[in-house]
């Protein structure tokens, strides 16, 4: 399987940052500064001298180091028997692991480590999923997809494709109907080779949350992913956006304070401090931790929308329109954002420019998903409120992951009291059973 010149060139197989000598390749990460090897996250005994060895065949993947050179880089020149030197790699092959089979001995050539094509497909995959775009998505799921196929690489590629399915379902970028059986399929088998992790039950909470709205099963996987692995800061963001549904209110500002103090910076993080502030009616709040958001992750569409959404509930329709605009730009493969820009434009008064956002959504249905939930809060901003209705229905007939807030969702307050609208709230909240697979 050729993979250079399929996604991206500039992808090697292994990562090395200069300044502080860590290199990451496969499930590793070598730290010559600490002389430490971890597997992902768990630290492996090895000696100096074998990391060293380690480092030599890392950084000339592909390549066989003969002995001289495996001298010189492990043991600084001091000559050492053939014998050390095999010892050494045998020790280094036993810390990898299965993964130690990557190490070959060429008797006239040297050592040599080959990262599989595999290791290749499941780092460009990563890279895509950190894009959060659904391009990025859709890519990252052909490089896992690819790499389930690769002896070896399975689980790892399984995990990649079960996470990437459920980001697409949750935001709206495939329909849950599709989504998320496949989730399931992909997330049970990882589990079944692998057993569960922490992240895997944090996943696994996440999808009992948005797409089977059992609260209860949702809050002991996340609560059991927390305990086992407390730093796992993704964890403390399901769990709070659980207890926002839940209308928990203070046990998910507590809970998104955990989560801070374990990964200030991580994007979701900062997602999870407007969500909350918003749907608890504290829009100042919102607006302000909206502020931080746009400083620190200024291409993180989704924070942007709820921060967008914070100015409209408080007047500020003009301010929200800019921040649309933007998030369309960085995202205009979503529909649903480009369903809140025509919301937004509809209230301010631009009825030409909502209609023509509504046009735009209708012509990208015709090949793409695009969920009924936000559609119907533009259809009822330019007084369709009986088709609003509609759209809403059709979501709940879809198993829409966003239902789950609509209970405590401000953007549809003025949904509140329609008779059908009423109906739907009773149906979600009856609701306790996985969408059809």
């Amino acid at each position: 399987m050729a993979v250079r010149g399929l996604l991206y060139d500039d992808l090697a197989f292994f990562h090395m940052s200069p300044a502080s000598q860590v290199i990451t390749f496969g499930p590793f990460t070598l730290d010559l500064t600490s002389e430490s090897l971890q597997r992902e996250g768990e630290y492996l005994s090895l000696r100096p001298q074998a990391l060293r060895a380690l480092k030599a065949l890392v950084t000339h993947s592909g390549l066989h180091v003969d002995h001289e050179h495996m001298i010189q880089q492990a043991w600084g020149g001091v000559s050492v028997s053939k014998h050390t030197v095999t010892v050494t790699i045998a020790e280094v092959k036993r810390a990898l692991g299965e993964y130690g089979a990557w190490i070959t001995c060429h008797p006239r050539l040297g050592y040599s480590l080959e990262i599989p094509e595999s290791e290749q497909l499941l780092r460009i995959g990563w890279h895509h999923v950190n894009r959060q775009t659904r391009e990025g998505l859709e890519k990252a799921l052909v490089c896992f997809e690819r790499a389930a196929l690769e002896t070896g690489a399975e689980g790892r590629a399984l995990e990649g494709i079960s996470r990437v399915l459920l980001q697409m379902g949750s935001f709206s970028m495939r329909s849950p109907e599709q989504a998320y059986p496949r989730f399931l399929e992909a997330h049970n088998r990882v589990v079944e080779l692998r057993g569960y992790t922490a992240e895997l039950r944090a996943d696994r909470g996440l999808g009992l949350h948005l797409f089977e709205r059992n609260y209860p099963e949702s809050e002991k996987f996340l609560q059991a992913a927390i305990a086992e692995q407390p730093r796992l800061a993704v964890a403390y963001v399901y769990l709070a956006m659980l207890y926002v549904s839940w209308e928990r209110y203070e046990e998910a500002e507590q809970t998104i304070q955990q989560g801070r103090a374990v990964d200030a910076l991580l994007s979701n993080v900062a997602l999870a401090e407007i969500l909350v502030r918003f749907c608890s009616r504290n829009f100042e709040a919102a607006v302000d931790y909206g502020k931080q958001v746009l400083d620190l992750h200024p291409y993180f569409p989704t924070a942007t929308s709820f921060y967008a959404a914070a100015l409209e509930r408080l007047g500020r329709n003009e301010e929200a329109l800019e921040l649309y605009r933007r998030v369309c730009l960085l995202s205009p493969d979503v529909g649903w954002n480009r369903a809140l820009e025509g919301a937004c434009l509809a209230k301010t008064g631009y009825r030409a420019e909502a209609e023509s956002a509504l046009a735009d959504i209708e012509r990208v249905r015709q090949s793409t998903y695009v969920d009924g939930y936000h559609t119907a809060l533009l259809k009822h901003a330019l007084g369709r409120v009986e088709d609003a209705m509609t759209e809403l229905e059709s979501a709940f007939e879809q198993g829409c992951p966003m239902l789950a807030l609509l209970n405590v969702d401000p953007k549809f307050d003025n949904f509140r009291g329609h008779p059908r609208f009423e109906a739907i709230r009773q149906k979600i909240a009856a609701t306790n059973s996985p969408v059809a697979c």
